[in-house]
């Protein structure tokens, strides 16, 4: 898997994947940046570079996330991190390029959209909706039915209860209670 990224999402996303899965490469805009976690970090990717492996998109900024899926998705497939202490029900849906960190859950009958972060020890409940480019915080939680639009923060501690919409691009502040 390649990653692009070198700061500390993607410090997160080496340590689910090493030693389990290959890391082909790591990319970076800044050139200053020659190492991660001992690991080469290449520079910016190259226009005519061709991804022989899936690319995940280690970016904690959700428009970033957004910003780099749509310049790399002509050429590149995108990888999905889970760790190996996440749990997720066999009846929901997760698209390609999230990861659902440590000790986070993901209940029956939801849909994770693409390029999402389920952070640590985050809960998303049954039956809720979460859409591309979302970032659900650590420890935040989404009761039964919750709908969460496309680029939203659901920040740390937070918890949208039961049915509940988010829109688009909104910022739920750490702690809150939507």
């Amino acid at each position: 898997m390649y990653i692009f990224g070198a700061s500390g999402h993607a410090r997160a996303i080496i340590d689910i994947l090493d030693p389990k899965v290959k890391i082909s490469g790591i990319f970076d805009d800044n050139p200053d940046i020659e190492k991660l976690l001992g690991f080469p970090v290449s520079g910016p990717v190259p226009d005519n570079f061709e991804f022989d492996a899936p690319l995940f998109i280690a970016i904690g900024s959700n428009k970033g996330r957004r910003f780099l899926y749509e310049k790399f998705s002509p050429r590149a497939n995108f990888g999905t991190v889970i760790h190996n202490s996440a749990i997720i029900s066999k009846y929901t849906s997760i698209a390609d390029g999230t990861v659902v960190m440590e000790g986070a859950i993901v209940k029956v009958n939801s849909h994770i959209g693409k390029q999402v972060i389920v952070n640590t020890s985050a809960s998303v409940d049954h039956d809720c909706i979460v859409g591309d480019f979302v970032h659900i915080a650590p420890q935040a939680t989404l009761c039964g039915g919750a709908k969460i639009g496309e680029g939203s923060l659901v920040g740390a501690n937070s918890t949208v209860l039961p049915g509940v919409r988010v829109g688009k691009w909104c910022t739920i502040d750490a702690g809150a209670v939507i």
